[in-house]
């Protein structure tokens, strides 16, 4: 898969999750554009039935107290004597005698004349102390009213004394019936959007990460296998070429030169032996594989070994290689031969990616947990994209127009298995021109 597959992917993936954002957010706002006008239709309702209400309860209390006033031929002004003291609850003062049990006859008549079909209770008081004298829960059945006898304060009296009483009708039903809607009560569609929009993200970025990191091993592949192709190429050709100039040359008349060629074949015969086995010797290197043969041995001289190593056989270019060993406590229990190989990958490595004559230099330091050998070089240095795979099998850092450093990509693979498999880690800090330091850290217990 190409850079452009990829890019196209992606960008497909993020307009279909804009889109698929853009048309939730739509639909979100149609639908609370019609809960809001719905609300508001209820709201409107609610509103003019509390009004009808409120209007048919006066009229079904006027009309009571017009009875009373018939009733014992009053004719003082009835058009304050209705009070409205909350929008379920009424008070009504009177200056005549009046029956209990005919105020509730008339109670139930008019509200039933109203169509006022709920449940009411009512109460008669004395207006000296404001403690009710008679009062009683009427139900509505849905056919009539019915009154409740266990709500009655007590038996009803006689006939009430005028001037001293006053009656009230609360509905207990009616504020519930008609409270409007509240709206901070609605759970917000906003939240299942987000939640939504979050999952596809996760999904979205977990499916480009698997294309990217699929695109990153076939890249690997791919140069892993032009790097195999080059390095097997050299030595095939000239075997080839040397087996052709047998063929063709009288070795009667030179005969050294048969000598010549057969060893020719023979070297380069082993190097390819040697290339083919080491790539096949650690591609199939794992954790589960590893057997390491630990023993106590002594870092510094083990890395003292490795500088004499490449300054005696590996520094071509000229350079040095210099230490500061400065760790305290330098003896720990590693195998010596994968650690030499971990030390002598890092150094080589530091060699090979040098524009310049190469310094290296081999720091240790310690604390109480951790032994810590940093080595750090001059070469051209890698960029900030490469670091966190640089230790993937098979990857190798791009060189640009240089062509004359050799490899697989293996080595700093088998430096960090090795290296976690004696439970320490390492890292890697690197600026382009600048160099790189590689910072190798090993308990002292593992």
């Amino acid at each position: 898969m190409n850079r452009r597959t990829v890019n196209t992917v992606i960008i497909l993936g993020i307009v279909a999750v804009i889109s698929i954002l853009l048309i939730q957010m739509i639909s979100i706002n149609k639908t609370e554009a019609i809960q809001e006008r719905n609300i508001a239709i209820q709201q409107r309702e609610d509103s003019l039935n509390l009004i009808h209400f409120l209007d048919r309860t006066q009229i079904a209390l006027r009309n009571v107290l017009n009875q009373i006033r018939t009733t014992s031929r009053d004719s003082s002004d009835v058009f304050e004597a209705v009070k409205q003291l909350d929008n379920n609850y009424f008070r009504v003062d009177f200056n005549s005698e009046i029956n209990a049990f005919q105020l509730e006859t008339w109670l139930k008549r008019e509200l039933y004349n109203q169509s006022l079909h709920y449940d009411f209770q009512y109460g008669i008081y004395d207006c000296f102390d404001n403690t009710i004298t008679y009062g009683s829960l009427i139900s509505y059945s849905g056919t009539e009213f019915i009154a409740d006898t266990l709500s009655n304060v007590h038996s009803p009296p006689a006939d009430l004394k005028a001037n001293t009483h006053y009656f009230t009708v609360f509905f207990p039903e009616v504020y519930n019936d008609l409270k409007p809607i509240q709206e901070s009560n609605r759970f917000s569609p906003y939240v299942y959007l987000i939640a939504i929009v979050a999952l596809v993200l996760i999904f979205f970025g977990f499916a480009v990460n698997t294309i990217l990191r699929q695109k990153r091993l076939s890249e690997v592949k791919t140069d892993f296998i032009n790097n195999m192709t080059h390095e097997l190429k050299t030595p095939i050709s000239t075997i080839g070429l040397s087996a052709e100039m047998i063929m063709r040359t009288d070795f009667d008349k030179e005969p050294e030169k048969l000598q010549r060629y057969a060893s020719l074949i023979y070297k380069e015969n082993k190097r390819l032996e040697h290339q083919v086995e080491r790539v096949l010797k650690v591609a199939k290197l794992t954790k589960d594989k590893i057997s390491l043969s630990k023993e106590t041995m002594n870092l510094h001289e083990l890395l003292l070994e490795v500088k004499d190593n490449f300054e005696l056989h590996q520094t071509e270019k000229g350079g040095e290689v210099t230490t500061q060993l400065n760790a305290k406590h330098f003896e720990l229990s590693v195998d010596p031969v994968h650690i030499s190989n971990v030390c002598y990958n890092l150094i080589d490595n530091a060699i090979k990616y040098s524009d310049k004559t190469p310094i290296v230099e081999i720091r240790t330091s310690n604390d109480r947990k951790w032994f810590t050998i940093e080595i750090e070089d001059n070469g051209i240095g890698m960029r900030r994209e490469n670091l966190k795979m640089i230790f993937d099998k098979f990857y190798r850092v791009p060189t640009g127009n240089r062509h004359d450093v050799k490899g697989f990509g293996l080595g700093l693979y088998y430096v960090k298995l090795i290296i976690e498999e004696h439970g320490g880690t390492i890292h890697v800090k690197s600026s382009i021109g600048k160099g790189t330091i590689f910072t190798i850290r090993l308990p002292y217990e593992a």
